[in-house]
Parts: structure tokens; sequence; C-alpha cells
């Protein structure tokens, strides 16, 4: 049977695109096809109350399972796709099935870098409910645990192990977590955050090596000489797009990802690609954007199922994500392509916002704790090309 609407990948960019594809008129077959034995869910919690035991699958389903049978969304579980011929409008699938489509979106997401250092294979990442499910296990015999890595991801599930009652350390290259990204006013405040909720974070380090494996104890060797020994070694280093099909079917690359226009349409006739995996012209900054938000994706594959069932629609959001670290919810805004300066200012009821500039003083991005109003108000600015606020230049 042919298929109207193909949709590889399960995340927010695949269902959101499956959805505006009904939405918008879009009718015939739509199949959403992802290699994970569950339906689509949303991946966040899973660093967060998921990896705490606080809650299961069933409350962190991207869609309740009416919402497939009443949009007449087929979802293909444990099915991975080997080919794409763009040409054919077909794709191959593991199990060597060919499904023909008249448009696909490629929503493939992002693969977690292993751990850069002899041993690091051995060392678990969290990316998926199979990542997740497997770290609660450890998680529950494990009285330490050492979390490579200060961004969002390490941030957010140091914190949770420590809620666990793992004593848990992060260990990053950075002084204070993402003080090359966001400055040092935002890395003293995540360190502070992490420090309340009993997290250690070590920063100017790296690991030389790792041996043991999880649930049987483990070894860190850091830069400095100095061995760590815990139960539980996560490494959260990143994560790299999964282009491979993209790449190897002959579409358009750009800085690593797949080359989109504002329309999420791709350099093969009826094919889109949103998400992680694209870099993608935003319509309001004028050039290409990546990103690795899931607000993002979800916007990105919203675009790509309504442009896929014939209306007109453009990414032009300025990117943009919360997050939840032992209660603490930081949010952050930017074109996420550098800054000049990062402005901060310390309000008198213990909030911080850090205002991101360019060489002309124009607003970049904002990072907030506990300041939403600026955090409305900065997205308004870098949308617009603003200037910093009067309070952030005097």
């Amino acid at each position: 049977m042919e298929t109207a609407l193909l949709v590889v990948g399960s995340g927010p960019a695949g269902v959101a695109a499956a959805q505006a594809y009904r939405e918008n008129g879009g009718r015939g077959r739509v199949v959403v096809v992802t290699p994970e034995a569950h339906r689509p869910y949303w991946r966040p919690p899973l660093s967060k109350d998921f990896l705490r035991g606080e809650v299961g699958i069933d409350d962190i389903a991207l869609q309740p399972d009416e919402f497939y049978t009443e949009n007449d969304i087929e979802v293909l579980t444990g099915t991975t796709v080997s080919g794409l011929d763009p040409d054919r409008h077909e794709v191959r699938t593991g199990d060597g099935e060919t499904i023909v489509y008249d448009s696909l979106v490629l929503a493939t997401g992002a693969a977690p870098v292993p751990l850069p250092a002899p041993g690091g294979e051995r060392v678990p990442t969290l990316r998926s409910m199979a990542d997740a499910e497997a770290l609660q296990g450890w998680a529950a015999g494990a009285s330490s645990a050492l979390v490579m890595g200060g961004g969002f991801i390490g941030c957010e599930a140091a914190a949770s192990l420590a809620a666990r009652g793992v004593a848990t350390t992060v260990v990053a290259p950075d002084a204070v977590p993402q003080d090359r990204r966001l400055g040092p006013d935002a890395g003293r405040r995540l360190a502070g955050i992490l420090e309340q909720a009993g997290v250690r974070y070590v920063g100017g380090a790296h690991v030389e090596s790792v041996s043991g494996a999880p649930g049987e104890g483990m070894a860190a060797v850091l830069d400095a000489g100095v061995t760590v020994d815990v139960d539980l070694v996560l490494a959260a280093t990143g994560v790299t797009p999964r282009t491979d099909l993209a790449a190897d079917a002959g579409l358009a690359m750009r800085s690593e990802r797949i080359a989109v226009d504002a329309s999420m349409r791709t350099s093969a006739p009826d094919v889109y690609a949103a998400g992680d995996v694209a870099s993608a012209v935003n319509a309001t900054a004028g050039r290409p954007i990546s990103t690795e938000h899931w607000q993002d994706a979800e916007d990105q594959g919203r675009v790509a199922g309504a442009v896929a069932a014939g209306a007109d629609a453009q990414w032009d959001a300025v990117p943009g994500f919360w997050t939840e670290i032992a209660g603490a919810t930081v949010k952050y805004s930017a074109w996420g392509d550098g800054h000049a300066d990062a402005i901060a200012v310390h309000h008198d009821d213990g909030g911080l916002t850090v205002w991101y500039v360019d060489g002309s003083g124009v607003v970049v991005g904002v990072l907030t704790h506990n300041c939403d109003d600026d955090y409305e108000r900065g997205g308004e600015l870098i949308a617009q090309g603003s200037a910093a606020p009067v309070s952030a230049r005097s």
C-alpha cells in the first residue's frame, strides 16, 4: 500500500509532522516508523522525574493512544530504515520491506556521543527509554556515581541521581557548568543549583580512562592522575545528528546536518527534515540555525507536516527551551551561533537574567532563572534584533 506521508523518527518533530499533516487536510495513509519498542514519548523526563522514579512510560507519552486512532496514524515500532531512494520515492526497512511514499519527513534525531576515552564504550549514556530504564536499575543499587559532562542533560541527571540518595559528582572541562557557552554568571548559578541538590561539581577536569562496568563497580582516571572509584559512571558528552540515511541517499548537507529551507524542504523532491538532524533556515534570522531542543523540533515538524499537506508554512520562531534541575527552572533562548558579551543582571528577589549580545549590542540570546518576564521579553528582542534593555547596560 502506498503511503501518503512517511515519517522516519518518533520524537516531537516526527509526531508533530504527522499531526500537522492531518490538521492541514492531508489525506491517505500516514505512517510513523521508529526503531524503539515504545510508542512516541517525551525524552526530557528521562533525566528528570522518570530517572527519579516519579513517573512511568505512560505518563510521558507524546500523545495518548487514542490520538493515533482518531487521526488515522500508524506507528510501526521496532522498525529500522536501512536505505532511502529519493528518485523512486521509497525507503527500505531493516527487515527488507519497501515502503513507497508521496512525502517523506526525516526526523531521525541524534545519537549520544560515547565518552571519548579508553573504556568509554562501557560507560552508559542517556538518550532513549532503554537507556533510562537501564540507568534506573543501576542507580537502585548504587551509592555513588560520576557524571561526565556539565551540559543540561548531565546536570539534570546528576541532580536526579542525588535525589535518589546516590552521592553524585559531575566532572567537566569548564570551571563552572557551561562557562564557555553561557558565561561565568550563568555557570555559577548552575553550580549553585547543583550544590543545593547535593551534587559535587569538579571543573577543569577530563577523563583519561574508565574501567569496570555498571552494576559491578567502575573507576575513572582523571587527567590530574586521580582515580575515582564509584558504582556508576554516566557519559553526558553531547550528541551527534543521525544523518547517515540522508547522506547515503545523496541529500545536500550543511554543518553535518541535512540542509533544509525555512519550509523544511531538503534538496530532494517531497523529502523534508526536521529536528536535531536538520540545519534549517530560520525565516526571522535569515540564515541556517541548528538546534537540539524539543520545542524547536516540534515547531519544525509542524512546518514540515503542514507543507507536505500543501499549506504554506515557515520556521520563524526564536529557538528556546527550559530545563528543570532539582526543582529550579532555567530558561534559555538564543540563535545559538555565538555572542560577543554576556551581561548578567542579578535581581533583588534572587533571580538572574543574562543578556547575550553581539558586537553591536544587539540581543542574540537570553537566559533566566526565576525571571519569566525577561525570558518572554528576550524572545521578542532577539526576533526584532533590538539592543539590550537599559537595565542590562547601566
